[in-house]
């Protein structure tokens, strides 16, 4: 499943790199999220984290690294998690250009695959659940930063 968009911020672009690259800032705006930890200091993360599909609640941990950071203009993170009989991985991208203002253009790309239960019990809902949790994202990270 692929999914993109692009958001504008209300700040500068090093002020907006500097929250979306930081794993405790984003953790706060990921909903779903439960625990975070540390594995290589601004490259690698363990995390839990949580998300409804209907009636089911899935549990998924896994991990998280930065493969590719270009500061402040581009970061690619991949992760790989597990749930129970499910796997998912998947690679985001994002790249800030400078908007109109001192605002700061965000064009975000993902590319998710789903394997296993989750897949075949909730496949029809993973776009819709997809554009749903992104909004909530990147609402909360809009008004963090440019509060």
């Amino acid at each position: 499943m692929q999914v993109s968009g692009s958001t504008t911020i209300k700040a500068p672009r090093e002020k907006v790199w500097s929250y979306l690259t930081n794993p405790d800032f984003v953790a706060k705006c990921a909903p779903g999220f439960e625990s975070m930890e540390v594995v290589e200091e601004n490259k690698k993360y363990k995390g839990v984290g949580s998300v409804g599909l209907g009636n089911l609640k899935v549990r998924v941990s896994g991990d998280v690294e930065f493969v590719t950071m270009e500061a402040p203009t581009r970061a690619v993170i991949k992760g790989r998690g597990t749930a129970p009989g499910s796997v998912v991985e998947g690679t985001a991208e994002m790249i800030l250009r400078d908007g109109q203002s001192g605002s700061t253009i965000m064009d975000w790309k993902a590319d998710v695959i789903v394997l296993g239960t989750i897949a075949s019990l909730a496949a029809r809902m993973m776009n819709s659940l997809t554009q749903k949790l992104g909004g909530q994202f990147f609402d909360c990270v809009k008004k963090q930063i440019e509060s």
